[in-house]
C-alpha cells in the first residue's frame, strides 16, 4: 500500500511553521518528545516510545563456529523488521529502501563503533562461538525510527544476560539459568544515534522530526556519539550541502542529547535491577495485579464506617420532606394490576373527554328507548344486529315486515346510513 501523500495546504502549512520557529506538537527547535523505556520479563527485551513511535527491541545468543578471519571474536547481527502494523506503507516480506538504510546505519552505530567486546563471546578458539543477534521490531511509525531503534538496541543489550558455559576438553557444557546466574555482555560504551532534519535547502534545523515533518524535509543529518562525546558514525542523505559550522552546531547539540538519554537508560536499567532483586514482578506480569491492561488503576478511598447510624439520622432529619407519593398498584385478580383505584388525579387533567362522550350518547339512548317498546310489543323471535363501527342497533321482524321497515325509516330520518345489510333468519 502507498503512502498518502501530503496536500499542499499541509505542506505549505508545516513549512510556514517552521519559518515561524513552531512544531505541529508545541515543542521547541532542539527539544525532543518524551522518551519511555521499558523491560520486558526476559532479558533482552526491551520497549521504547518516542512520542507516538513505539519500537520493541528482542535480543538472542547461540553458539556457532566463528568466521575464519576472525576465529577468537563473536559474531553482531541486527536486523531490522519493518511490519504493517507500524505504517500501511509498510509491505510485510519484502525488504524496503527504508529497511536497509536504517540497518546499515545501525550496525555503524553499534557493531563498528566496537561498543562491545566481541572477544568475550569466544568459547572455544575457532570452534565456538556467540552469536548476539538483535531484532527491532517497529510497532507504530511516528518519525524518527531510527533514534529509537538505537535506543532500544543498545538498551536490549545492556539488559540483555547469556547463559553460562563451561569447557572440559572438546565438551562445551551450557548451563541454564535455574543452575548457574546468567553473565551480562561486556560493553564499553554506548552510542546512541541523534537525527537532525534541514528545512529550506538548510536554513531551518529541527531535532527529533515527526513523520509529517519527514516527509516536507529537504535533508537528513544522523550522528551515533556517546556520552565522551566521541561520534561513533555520521550519515547525511536527501542531497543537501551542509557548512562545517552547521556539521559542528549539530554535533554540540548531539552531545548533550545523547548524555540526558545515556542517564535515562542508566536509571531504566538500575531500577529493573532492583524490580528483580526484591522479587517484584517485571515486564507484563508486573501489568497484571494492577489491572492495567484493561482497566485504569484506580485509587482505593478509606472509609470510616464509626457513628453511622448517628450520622444518618442527623442526615435524615436535617433533609427535606419527601413528596407524597401513590399507594402501591392493587392486584385484584392475578396478572391484572390497577393503579390509583380511588384517588384523586395526580396529574391535573380534567375529564373533559369523558364528558363530552356522555353528551354525545343522547340519539344512542333515544334508539335504545324505541327498542325496548319494539320488544314489548312483539312476542316472535328477533334478530339483532350490533354494528361496533356504526354504533347502531338494527332489528328485524321476520313476520311483519312493515314495522321493520318503519324502523329502518326511523333510522334514515336520524342519519343513519342507508346502506342495506343482508342477514339470516331463524327457520
Amino acid at each position: 500500500m502507498k503512502e498518502t501523500p501530503l496536500s499542499a495546504c499541509e505542506r505549505d502549512f508545516i513549512l510556514k511553521a517552521i519559518e515561524e520557529k513552531k512544531r505541529l506538537d508545541g515543542r521547541q527547535t532542539y527539544d525532543y518528545r518524551k522518551i519511555k523505556i521499558s523491560f520486558g520479563t526476559d532479558y533482552g527485551c526491551c520497549f521504547v516510545d518516542l512520542g507516538q513511535t513505539r519500537v520493541m527491541a528482542q535480543v538472542s545468543c547461540e553458539l556457532v563456529a566463528p568466521k575464519e578471519s576472525r576465529p577468537n571474536e563473536g559474531i553482531m547481527f541486527f536486523n531490522i523488521e519493518l511490519s504493517p502494523l507500524a505504517s500501511p506503507a509498510f509491505e510485510q516480506g519484502r525488504q524496503s529502501e527504508l529497511s536497509v538504510k536504517l540497518n546499515r546505519q545501525l550496525e555503524r552505530c553499534l557493531r563498528n563503533s566496537k561498543c562491545i567486546d566481541t572477544e568475550s563471546l569466544c568459547v572455544v578458539s575457532g570452534e565456538k562461538v556467540w552469536q548476539i543477534r538483535v531484532d527491532v521490531h517497529m510497532l507504530n511509525n511516528d518519525g524518527n525510527l531510527m533514534d529509537a531503534s538505537s535506543i532500544a538496541a543498545i538498551a536490549a543489550l545492556c539488559h540483555f544476560r547469556r547463559p553460562d558455559v563451561a569447557v572440559q576438553g572438546e565438551e562445551v557444557t551450557v548451563y541454564s539459568p535455574e543452575e548457574r546466574d546468567p553473565i551480562p555482555l561486556s560493553i564499553y560504551h554506548m552510542p546512541i544515534s541523534v537525527s537532525f532534519s534541514f528545512f529550506q535547502q538548510g536554513t531551518y534545523l529541527l531535532v527529533d522530526p515527526c513523520e509529517r515533518e519527514e516527509r516536507v524535509m529537504d535533508g537528513l543529518l544522523m550522528i551515533a556519539m556517546n556520552k565522551h562525546r566521541e561520534i561513533c558514525s555520521i550519515q547525511s542523505s536527501g542531497g543537501i550541502m551542509l557548512l562545517k559550522e552547521q556539521v559542528m552546531r549539530c554535533s554540540k547539540i548531539a552531545s548533550v542529547k545523547v548524555s540526558e538519554i545515556t542517564e535515562l537508560i542508566s536509571k531504566a536499567l538500575m531500577n529493573d535491577k532492583t524490580a528483580r532483586k526484591a522479587g517484584g514482578r517485571c515486564g507484563f506480569a508486573e501489568s497484571m495485579p494492577q489491572e492495567r491492561i484493561t482497566a485504569l488503576k484506580v485509587d482505593e478511598t478509606p472509609v470510616e464506617t464509626a457513628d453511622v447510624t448517628e450520622k444518618a439520622s442527623g442526615i435524615i432529619k436535617e433533609a427535606e420532606a419527601p413528596p407524597p407519593t401513590a399507594p402501591s398498584p392493587v392486584v385484584p385478580v392475578p396478572g391484572v394490576g390497577q393503579v390509583g383505584l380511588g384517588l384523586q388525579n395526580t396529574w391535573g387533567v380534567e375529564e373533559e373527554e369523558e364528558l363530552e362522550e356522555f353528551s354525545s350518547g343522547d340519539d344512542v339512548e333515544e334508539v335504545t328507548k324505541m327498542e325496548e317498546d319494539e320488544r314489548k310489543n312483539t312476542k316472535d323471535d328477533v334478530v339483532e344486529i350490533l354494528d361496533s363501527e356504526e354504533e347502531e342497533v338494527v332489528i328485524l321482524h321476520p313476520e311483519k315486515p312493515q314495522k321493520a321497515e318503519n324502523v329502518k325509516s326511523s333510522f334514515h330520518q336520524k342519519g343513519a346510513p342507508s346502506s342495506k345489510k343482508k342477514t339470516k333468519q331463524k327457520p
